[in-house]
């Protein structure tokens, strides 16, 4: 029986030991078995590659992996010369570029083991199409092969290669800065930072920092189920007035609800912030009228700025919610609405037990996005209150504060590098684990109700 190439599994480790000696020469010397079989640019693009890894890997690589567990042992400093008779700056080692080398060489060795097992899967299907008395492919044929059954690895290859050093690895970078004592009183090139370990979380779990996440992270949960619930909430109501029967002008109440939208939000905040300040508009207009004696603090105490940027936020979420909403009403089947009011229903039981769980069925993936969305709203707290005003009982943190405005003031503000990527980490494993879990969930009972 002849095998097909495309169903003959052999592993590489038994190629290996099947494989006659080019195929075995292949596995020190990429491309070989290539070249042996007349698929010349494939050989030498397989050679090529591991010619230019090793000697990268020679030249600059092993230096960089082997600085990569101290982060740097040269402190930079001054130091004095005898002849010119005075302290002369000395360079040293800088802890924050070698870590970065040492994560894009992890990288470069990962993509070059994915190029060594490319060429040993090129191998294996040489064995292949010899064992089944085929004829081997040309350079030709593999392209017309890549262009026709596999067009879409060729077309990922640069993103992908693009997101592996441009968003995997700052990722990495930003995972180790929080196992390293970079804040700033080790800030490179002047000082060197090294690997500490954990000591990053349990200074914010148990430690000095304790005092200020916790009320931040609690702030930062209330702040996210407020935001969204009440947003769903009242976006439904909108919706259920404006396509109330009899009520005329839809269209342009749909519009006006459109506008908030439409009109980039950091100018909305903006326009609300300076609204909203002890000067502002509607405290003048307040005091005008002689509804208060003194200015409103909106954005300066504590209680009365979290209910502010709690009440401003429906400016932006509400007609989201408004419009799907919308969108849901009009295709609701009316046989249901009729038959329930027939049946005795009041407008409320109908809501209730009809259009409420459609909205909410829809809706819920929707909602679980933008409770994660609230955790990680930077725009609302930075534009209105800049996360003011300020606690005294914090580190670099105010009481409007969430986990992401913290984080921008402990990077931008007191340079504290390693309890910042602490906090991004903590955000992101909440909110996937969040995400999961609550999508399991969704799916379940969107299976059952199905």
């Amino acid at each position: 029986m002849i095998a097909d190439p495309k169903t003959s599994h052999i592993s590489l480790s038994a190629l290996f030991k099947s494989g006659d000696s080019s195929t075995k020469i292949s596995y020190f010397l990429m491309g070989f078995n290539n070249l042996a079989n007349k698929q010349i640019i494939k050989g030498l693009f397989f050679l090529f590659s591991e010619i230019g890894f090793f000697t990268w890997l020679f030249v600059d690589g092993i230096n960089a992996l082997s600085q990569l567990g101290s982060l740097g042992t040269k402190q930079a400093g001054e130091r004095y010369d005898a002849k010119l008779g005075v302290y002369v700056s000395v360079n040293g080692d800088n802890s924050m570029l070698i870590l970065l080398y040492g994560l894009a060489s992890l990288l470069i060795i990962a993509l070059f083991l994915y190029v060594y097992r490319v060429n040993l899967k090129s191998d294996r299907k040489i064995w292949e199409f010899k064992k089944s008395s085929r004829k081997i492919m040309t350079f030709k044929e593999d392209v017309a092969e890549l262009l026709d059954d596999r067009l879409h690895l060729l077309f990922m290859a640069i993103p992908m290669i693009g997101i592996l050093f441009f968003t995997v690895l700052p990722i990495l970078y930003m995972v180790s800065v929080a196992f390293t004592s970079y804040d700033h009183a080790h800030l490179p090139p002047g000082h060197l930072f090294h690997w500490i370990g954990l000591a990053n979380f349990g200074n914010i779990f148990t430690g000095a920092m304790a005092g200020t996440f916790f009320p931040v992270f609690l702030w930062t949960i209330i702040w996210a189920v407020l935001a969204t619930v009440s947003s769903f909430i009242l976006g439904i109501f909108l919706a259920m007035l404006i396509n109330t029967k009899g009520v005329k002008g839809q269209k342009i109440y749909r519009t006006i609800f459109i506008l908030t939208m439409a009109i980039p939000q950091f100018i909305s905040f903006l326009i609300w912030a300076n609204m909203l300040n002890n000067a502002g508009l509607i405290n003048s207009i307040l005091e005008n009228i002689g509804l208060i004696t003194k200015p409103i603090p909106f954005l300066t105490d504590g209680l009365t700025a979290k209910a502010t940027v709690l009440i401003v936020n429906l400016w932006v979420g509400m007609p989201v919610t408004m419009l799907v909403t919308t969108g849901i009403l009009q295709n609701l089947s009316q046989e249901q609405v009729e038959a329930a009011k027939m049946d005795g229903a009041s407008k409320f039981q109908v809501f209730m037990n009809i259009t409420f769980p459609q909205i909410l069925f829809v809706m819920a993936p929707a909602l679980i996005q933008q409770f994660i969305g609230n955790i990680n709203n930077f725009n609302v707290i930075f534009l209105l209150t800049g996360g003011g005003p300020a606690d005294s009982n914090f580190y670099n943190a105010g009481d409007t504060d969430l986990l992401v405005t913290w984080l921008y003031n402990l990077t931008l503000g007191t340079q504290d590098y390693n309890i910042a990527s602490v906090v991004g980490i903590i955000i992101f494993v909440f909110s996937a684990a969040f995400s999961l879990f609550m999508y399991k969930k969704v799916n379940k009972l969107q299976g059952v109700n199905g």
